[in-house]
């Protein structure tokens, strides 16, 4: 198989185990490619893309800008907070309005979930879901994954455990879908308020115990509470779930085995980890940065090639 069985990357729950893998394989080659002097292709030269994004974000549209001018596609920047929408145009307008621009692709981020999808049946570009909502992040749990393979030799058998805001996270979702499609086991764990009610239903064991979750897994991806998605309050206060669910290296140190620990960023230092952990040399946080880049270009060109 040399190209993907869809035009978009909606979610992981919609690409299969073989476009998994078609994407890391190309992934390698685009790594080789970022530790070269020059860090340019021309595979992307006629493509224009526009990073449509409605909601704040730094690493993940700095890593598709990157991705993009590393595969030499034209870039077109779009933030909702000084645009139209703020006048009350609606999505497929604002959309469309670019698009009459010929622009090829679009990578969105947007608050509600489904949004991509919602587009993805109105337009012609192909669309790459940067986060919608709190529903998927594909690309971030490609990379996550890819970070484990790099590390590890493989993801099959391996026991991951996906620490803390499990109920606000796309990124825990996506990558349940993925390292699941690729043979490992799935541990969440964090305040019963975090876990949502039938996330069992997804096959992942649940743990309450974060010693216990550590004790268990060979990969721990340690997850940012997200306030900003909160619209009650889960636990009484940050300094208490550091207490009980912030790993830190004393936990680490009980342990009879090293773990790897990941964290999708940005990271809320003291409170779900602290720097000793992120710091050491147990943790994989920064090849993640630089594999988000390999994984998007791969994403990129391989939909490209899908037209």
């Amino acid at each position: 198989m040399s190209q993907l069985s869809t035009k978009h990357l909606l979610g992981i729950k919609d690409i299969s185990s073989e476009d998994i893998q078609l994407i890391f394989e190309t992934a390698d080659n685009f790594k080789e490619v970022l530790n070269r002097p020059i860090k340019k292709v021309p595979s992307l030269r006629d493509i224009t893309i526009a990073n449509i994004f409605f909601e704040n974000s730094t690493r993940t549209k700095l890593s598709f800008e990157l991705a993009e001018k590393r595969l030499s596609a034209d870039v077109v920047n779009f933030s909702s907070s000084n645009s139209s929408v703020k006048k009350g145009e609606t999505l497929i307008d604002t959309v469309n309005n670019i698009l009459s621009m010929k622009v090829d692709m679009v990578v969105m981020r947007h608050s509600s979930p489904g949004a991509p999808h919602f587009l993805s049946r109105n337009i012609k570009a192909n669309i790459v879901n940067a986060g919608d909502g709190t529903h998927e992040h594909p690309t971030q749990a490609l990379l996550d994954a890819f970070s484990i393979r790099e590390k590890l030799g493989d993801v099959a058998g391996k026991k991951v455990a996906i620490i803390g805001d499990i109920l606000h996270s796309r990124v825990a979702l996506s990558n349940i879908f993925c390292l699941q499609k690729l043979g490992a086991e799935v541990m969440v764990c964090g305040p019963i308020t975090l876990i949502p009610k039938h996330i069992t239903s997804l096959g992942v064991k649940v743990e309450y115990d974060v010693q216990k979750a550590l004790a268990w897994c060979d990969v721990a991806n340690v997850l940012r509470i997200q306030l900003e998605r909160q619209q009650i309050k889960y636990f009484p206060s940050l300094r208490e779930y550091s207490l009980y669910y912030g790993v830190n290296k004393k936990m680490l140190d009980r342990l009879d085995k090293e773990i790897v620990i990941m964290h999708p960023g940005p990271i809320n230092r003291g409170v779900e980890l602290n720097s000793d952990v992120a710091d050491s040399e147990h943790s994989i946080i920064l090849n993640q940065v630089e594999n988000g880049v390999a994984i998007r270009m791969a994403v990129l060109y391989l939909l490209a090639g899908a037209k």
